[in-house]
């Protein structure tokens, strides 16, 4: 079972759990629409992963990075989140105008592209569950989080000793139905490409990933 939610006092941030209850309505909202989207994409009936989403076992996290020296990162000696995959189906991120992710070229293991900030809108990722779920049709993103992209007219020397502003972004984890078990999506598998997965069972494949992490 998921764990209850912490809510901070709400005299000390007042509205802060009537916005983030509503945000979280109006992110699965979004999630449901992205799912058929992709349940289209790939031959299947429109409704076919929202049968395994009903529960809304997501999560929203609040990340914030604080400031650091531009040149500690550029030159590899911190890093603001290292390249790593998300565990789910899909992710969605709310980032602000700081920069810094990028994802990896999916034709250059190694290669790391910026996503810079676009207004109004969320960077979606395809998250490990649906890599696994499609039978690698569907590439889970590579991702991280380094020093902000530099100007056209800068070099790196010309940030040494600045500090990078403070980061903040949100992100909306889409996760399955943690009872729920699926096996190869329709039409990503037969007698030419076996299937790479055997079925899994949600909460199973969470606490696995979980174990290999810690």
């Amino acid at each position: 079972a998921s764990l209850p939610n912490i809510w901070p006092p709400q005299d000390i941030l007042p509205g802060f759990r009537e916005f983030f209850t509503k945000f979280y309505e109006v992110c699965y909202d979004a999630e449901l629409e992205i799912l058929r989207l992709i349940a289209l994409g790939m031959g299947l009936e429109e409704e076919y992963f929202i049968r395994f989403h009903k529960n809304k076992d997501n999560q929203i996290r609040l990340l914030h990075y604080p400031p650091i020296e531009e040149n500690i990162l550029r030159q590899g000696k911190a890093e603001r989140i290292a390249a790593h995959t998300d565990y789910g189906t899909i992710t969605m991120l709310f980032q602000d105008d700081v920069g810094g992710l990028e994802v990896e070229d999916v034709n250059e293991k190694g290669k790391f592209i910026p996503a810079p900030y676009v207004p109004n809108t969320a960077v979606v990722n395809i998250a490990d569950f649906l890599m696994r779920w499609s039978n690698d049709e569907l590439k889970s993103t590579m991702h991280r989080v380094k020093a902000p992209p530099l100007a056209a007219d800068e070099d790196e020397a010309a940030t040494k000793h600045r500090m990078t502003r403070a980061r903040h972004s949100v992100v909306y984890f889409v996760g399955a139905d943690l009872e729920k078990t699926v096996d190869c999506v329709p039409g990503c598998w037969g007698p030419d490409r076996p299937k790479k997965y055997e079925p899994v069972n949600a909460m199973e494949y969470i606490r696995m990933r979980l174990q290999a992490t810690y």
